[in-house]
């Protein structure tokens, strides 16, 4: 070991000791060398569209090497975001702070990249640090030694890149050129002596969804499992839930969305939830690949239009298309995941590297009749969070404290040895990763969404959920919400307003 990895490992532990709030709180082994860090984080990936979580779904093994991971690790169950929508996630945890303190509460801001961040602390700590794949920021990253985001949104096939030295494009599949770019950057790194942090950032799944020509098949064959609330009418919901345009039936273009022309080859014009940017990607898709798309779809959209469907059968049909182009780009996430975790094994890195998968937020993948995210429902604000950290903990455990995208930067900094600033609101996951569950873990969470007026038209409002519980306030519409996610998992059934629930209410 090297006298400056000794020295590391020699502070982290007495960082660890010195802010010791928990009990028999196990830290890294302070005879090992601070730790790599892999974090592969993706877009909307929902936790019931990943085997290792369970449901429906995992039936058809969506995600073997993700699943992988989790058996050789630790996952989180109860894991949330602080604010469902890309940006905000994205800057939450950059800073360890809610989005009205980080200034980044809505996609369409600039985040303030003058202020703390964990790359810049971990940059200060001796860590080499790097970001390839998706920003939605709307700056130019800081505190990376090296950086190659796509801009904005990003696109599927033949993505354009921004770089310090100016932009291009690469030829290919957006997942497979981010994972092209992750292992070309851990190639220069093996000779280093010094600990790295790698930023894995995907735009899938993410809609539009376009998945590589490899996976266009795959599920063509099966029919996918209907989640029960599916065609839930919301007749108990806040009247938010009625306004917003995020149903199936109403507000998924068949055009835009599912990539079905009109029998008469028309581009549609208009509509309320119109997103051209697939259709426009499509039109610079290289020749073979394009050939592989239309043959892949084609007969499907024939038969489509040949079966003139309405009314529910309609909206099982825009389902079973939307959910398989959703999990077709999940399965390149997976391969990508794959991919890096082999590249660490062959380099003998696995042993010193926490690998750490999740995703920005949810995903409603027909619950409530619903895609895209931004509620506070659970679907939209469960984040998958899986952790491998060989020697520490047991492998193929799991975690039910309840852990935020507030935390990630404090769990950083305490795997660099670095001390995490005082306004930081997240707590570091070190102590749940080694097996150990604070006596004064939180017992509730915080939540709040801003973006309104704005895309999917989803109203504001801010809540909490503890163990059990769960209120939400429309604050701009005066109007509440509580559930017992106990005995009503999939919050259908409202207990505001009950006498016998008042006390509850109150003290939420």
């Amino acid at each position: 070991m090297s006298q400056h990895h000794r020295t590391s490992a020699l502070l982290a532990a007495v960082l660890s000791v010195a802010s010791a709030d928990v009990i028999a709180s196990p830290s890294p082994n302070a005879a090992q060398e601070r730790p790599n860090v892999l974090f592969v984080f993706s877009d909307d990936h929902a936790t019931h569209a990943i085997g290792a979580y369970g449901g429906p779904l995992a039936a058809i093994d969506p995600t073997p090497r993700i699943d992988q991971l989790a058996s050789e690790g630790m996952l989180f169950r109860r894991s949330f975001c602080t604010n469902s929508i890309c940006g905000p996630s994205r800057a939450v945890i950059l800073t360890g702070k809610h989005s009205h303190l980080n200034g980044f509460r809505r996609n369409g801001n600039k985040f303030d990249g003058s202020q703390p961040t964990f790359p810049k602390m971990l940059r200060g700590a001796g860590y080499t640090t790097a970001l390839v794949g998706k920003w939605h920021l709307g700056t130019t990253p800081e505190g990376f030694d090296h950086w190659d985001v796509l801009p904005g949104q990003g696109a599927y096939y033949n993505p354009r890149l921004r770089t310090a030295d100016g932009p291009r494009e690469v030829e290919g599949h957006c997942t497979d050129v981010v994972t092209d770019l992750a292992l070309a950057w851990l190639e220069e790194q093996k000779e280093s002596d010094r600990p790295w942090m790698l930023m894995c950032q995907h735009k899938a799944p993410h809609r539009t969804w376009m998945p590589a020509a490899r996976h266009l098949d795959l599920y063509a064959d099966i029919d996918l499992p209907v989640p029960p609330t599916l065609f839930d009418d919301h007749a108990d919901d806040a009247s938010g839930a009625h306004a917003s345009q995020m149903p199936l039936d109403r507000h998924m273009e068949l055009f835009y969305a599912l990539f079905v022309p009109p029998p008469d080859g028309s581009v549609p014009k208009g509509g309320s939830a119109l997103d051209a940017s697939g259709y426009r990607n499509l039109a610079r898709v290289t020749d073979e690949p394009r050939a592989k798309w239309d043959a892949a779809f084609g007969p499907r959209n024939e038969a489509f239009h040949a079966a003139k469907l309405e009314g529910e059968d309609l909206v099982r049909w825009k389902y079973q298309r939307y959910v398989k182009n959703y999990l077709r780009c999940v399965r390149g996430v997976d391969e990508s995941v794959g991919r890096l975790v082999d590249w660490l094994d062959e380099n003998d890195l696995a042993d010193n590297t926490v690998v750490i998968y999740c995703s920005d937020q949810g995903f409603y993948l027909g619950d409530h009749g619903w895609y895209d995210k931004r509620w506070m429902y659970e679907e939209s604000r469960q984040m998958p969070f899986i952790v491998r950290w060989p020697g520490v903990g047991s492998p193929g455990t799991e975690c039910s404290a309840m852990i935020q995208n507030l935390d990630y930067a404090p769990t950083f900094l305490e795997l660099a040895g670095a001390p995490t600033p005082d306004d930081m609101q997240g707590r570091s996951l070190v102590p749940l990763l080694s097996g150990t569950t604070p006596k004064d873990w939180r017992d509730a969470i915080y939540y709040r969404y801003f973006e309104f007026p704005g895309p999917h038209q989803v109203a504001k409002h801010y809540g909490i959920r503890t163990d059990r519980y769960k209120l939400m306030h429309f604050h701009e519409l005066d109007e509440w919400e509580l559930y017992d996610l106990e005995t009503d998992p999939d919050e259908l059934v409202p207990l505001i307003g009950r006498p016998e629930h008042a006390g509850l209410a109150a003290s939420l």
